[in-house]
């Protein structure tokens, strides 16, 4: 039996701005909602618009570093892997979350122009890219992102080339 394959490729625009938040843990999670919207024919020749919403978190020093570039209209392309998750919400009810959960996102260019901005140096030498005000992370006790981060087949921080 073959072991599977669990990809995902999302190209889109972000619908807010991206939430950094820090487990009790100290891990950083970066959540992002991104809306793909496809276009097609219906069988009257009606030009009609779809738009999808995903749900994206991204884990580590790459979250931290995309969130001082990443802004509302931002158009990204997502490389990660389906996720699904289970939490009980306050009535004592089971819930189900899937999510896309990145290795890698490219910042494209789109609406937000964040084609034009690098990604920050980490003793590179390399001066950095001016950086926006962003609130501080907050501490999370969201069910959804324990304290223990990213799940264990997720790269480590220390290959993320930036």
């Amino acid at each position: 039996m073959s072991e599977g394959f669990n990809r995902v490729l999302l190209l889109g625009n972000l619908g807010a701005d991206p939430e950094l938040k820090v487990t009790q843990g100290g891990q950083s999670v970066l959540k992002l909602r991104v809306a793909t919207t496809e276009r097609y024919l219906d069988k009257n020749g009606v030009r009609q618009e779809r738009t999808e919403w995903h749900s994206v978190v991204i884990w580590g020093k790459r979250a931290e570093a995309l969130h001082k570039f990443l802004t509302k209209g931002s158009t990204v392309l997502v490389e990660g892997s389906l996720r699904t998750t289970s939490y009980e919400d306050r009535d004592g009810n089971k819930r189900y979350r899937t999510e896309v959960s990145a290795q890698n996102i490219v910042l494209t260019g789109g609406r937000g122009g964040a084609a034009r901005v690098q990604a920050p140096p980490d003793e590179s030498g390399f001066s950095p890219a001016p950086q926006r005000s962003r609130p501080a992370p907050q501490a999370s006790n969201d069910p959804d992102y324990p304290d223990d981060g990213p799940p264990p087949d997720l790269p480590g921080d220390d290959e993320i080339p930036f």
